[in-house]
């Protein structure tokens, strides 16, 4: 049985649906609110920065230095929602866990963010991190949830295809991979979910294709070559519609001999990591994903 902390996680959602479906002037609570569930981390610092043109932000533990290893973030949000403030704190808590620099960026949402803007943004900030601050591959690790999760694969398959190395690993909340809605826990989880129907996530992603091809796999990782990948960890809720999305993403990439790890937690919702510092379910989670992490970085360490 969820815990009644993560129990909130619901109840926002719940709250974010009904202002999807009857929106009005004065809501209280949408897609750009998702900070509220998330605990201050504390002893982070925060920094503004632009990155090879795209605005981000920096958390910065303290007492880490500028040699550390760097997460980079790809919020989610539904490619009309979410931002670098409402994950910086869920990120945060993740990059003192680890004892990493976490860098969250603002790609262009919609209606000017459609396919395929994201994913070139994303490639940009990549590689502002890779030549302009020196950062070496083998010490980033991408990290995205829901949209931001399907984000922080086709952007590595897009980096791939001009020449840049791959990050270390990747790790995934929930992620966004079929934008076709063909999954069996669209109908198997339809009524659990707190906030998705399958016209929900229909809508999202015929926006943002806007008429591109979905079985592009420079638009849905489900049909992209993953061989040469580097190691992928998965966690989603089995109340989410999105569940499929997560298994079928695993079964691909191990086709493909990706090194992959899939953590199917009980009684969640969608992102329940958001609710970092208050939840223990998400408390758990971020520690799984810092062990993790911490083993396939080597000399990574967490931040008292």
């Amino acid at each position: 049985m969820a815990s009644a902390e993560s129990g909130r996680v619901a109840r926002y959602w719940e709250a974010a649906r009904e202002a999807w479906l009857n929106p009005k002037p004065d809501d209280l609570v949408s897609n750009l609110d998702w900070e509220v569930l998330t605990a201050e981390p504390g002893g982070v610092d925060y920094l503004e920065v632009d990155a090879g043109g795209i605005p981000a932000l920096w958390a910065l533990p303290h007492g880490i230095g500028d040699d550390a290893p760097v997460l980079l973030c790809f919020h989610g949000g539904g490619y009309v929602g979410g931002s670098m403030f409402t994950h910086r704190k869920m990120f945060a808590h993740l990059a003192k866990a680890i004892g990493a620099r976490a860098l969250v960026h603002n790609y262009t949402l919609l209606p000017e963010g459609a396919y395929p803007r994201p994913i070139v943004e994303g490639v940009s900030v990549y590689r502002w991190l890779l030549e302009r601050n020196g950062v070496p591959a083998d010490r980033i690790v991408f990290i995205g949830d829901s949209a931001g999760g399907g984000l922080a694969i086709t952007v590595q398959l897009r980096a791939r295809g001009e020449g840049l190395p791959l990050p270390a690993s990747t790790m995934l909340m929930s992620p966004w991979n079929d934008f076709e809605v063909t999954g069996e826990s669209m109908d198997t989880n339809l009524g659990k979910d707190a906030f998705f129907t399958k016209e929900i996530i229909a809508q999202l992603g015929a926006t943002f294709l806007a008429g591109h091809d979905p079985r592009d796999p420079e638009t849905m990782s489900l049909y992209a070559d993953l061989r040469g990948l580097g190691p992928i960890y998965i966690q989603v809720g089995d109340q989410e519609l999105l569940l499929d999305d997560s298994r079928l993403l695993a079964t691909r990439a191990q086709e493909a001999g990706v090194d992959v790890r899939l953590d199917v937690f009980p009684d969640q919702q969608h992102t329940f990591q958001m609710a970092a510092g208050r939840a223990p379910e998400a408390d758990d989670a971020i520690t799984r994903f810092a062990s993790w992490a911490t083993a396939k970085l080597g000399d990574a360490a967490p931040v008292s």
